[in-house]
C-alpha cells in the first residue's frame, strides 16, 4: 500500500491526537508507558505545537485510498533549525512503509528550509534510533545541541519514562 500525504488542516488535531495515542501502544508492549491525562502540561504543550504546526503548514498526514488517516508528521523550527516534533503511525498500520513515506515528506520540506532536519527519540528501541540511522540521521552529542535543544531535550527527560535513553539526531540535507 502506498499511502497519500497530504497536509493536516487544523480542524484535524483530534485525529493527529488519536494516532499518537493509538502508536504509543507500542511503547507500552516494552513498559515505556506514555499515557498522559489530556490536561498534563506536556499533553497541553504538545498539542498546542502540533497546533501551530498544522496552522503553519507545517503538518502532514498519511492517508489510505478510502480516506482513512494512518498516520502523521509534525514539523518546527528549534534553534532556526528544521525539527520532527512528531512522527506517529497507527498500530495496525504499521510496518507498511508509511512512516518512511511520512519521513521523506518531511525532509522535502527540511530541505525548503534549511540544510538539516533534527529530531529525537528513544535510542534503544528497535523501530526508533535504527529507522532513523537507515534513512541517514546520526546521533548527535549534547555538545553540538543549541540552547533550544538542550531545552526541548530537558522537557522530554522530566516527563517521559526512561529519560536517560533519549537521543537527539540530525540529517545533513
Amino acid at each position: 500500500m502506498r499511502p497519500s500525504i497530504r497536509p493536516a488542516t487544523p480542524a484535524e488535531l483530534a485525529t493527529l491526537v488519536a494516532l499518537d495515542a493509538d502508536a504509543c501502544r507500542l511503547y507500552a508492549q516494552v513498559d515505556l508507558h506514555i499515557d498522559f491525562p489530556a490536561d498534563h502540561p506536556f499533553a497541553v504543550a504538545e498539542r498546542a505545537s502540533w497546533l501551530r504546526s498544522l496552522e503553519l503548514g507545517r503538518g502532514f498526514l498519511a492517508v489510505d485510498d478510502a480516506g482513512t488517516s494512518l498516520g502523521f508528521a509534525a514539523l518546527d523550527f528549534v534553534d532556526g533549525a528544521p525539527y520532527l516534533d512528531q512522527l506517529s503511525v497507527r498500530m495496525e498500520s504499521m510496518r507498511r512503509g508509511i512512516g518512511r513515506a511520512l519521513l521523506a515528506r518531511a525532509i522535502d520540506w527540511a530541505r525548503d528550509h534549511g540544510d538539516a532536519l533534527w529530531l529525537n527519540t528513544y535510542d534503544h528501541l528497535p523501530w526508533n534510533r535504527p529507522f532513523y540511522e537507515n534513512e541517514g540521521f546520526e546521533v548527535v552529542p549534547p555538545s553540538a545541541w543549541g540552547a533550544g535543544m538542550a531545552s526541548t531535550v530537558e522537557t522530554q527527560r522530566q516527563v517521559l519514562p526512561r529519560p536517560e535513553l533519549r537521543v537527539v539526531m540530525r540529517r545533513h540535507l
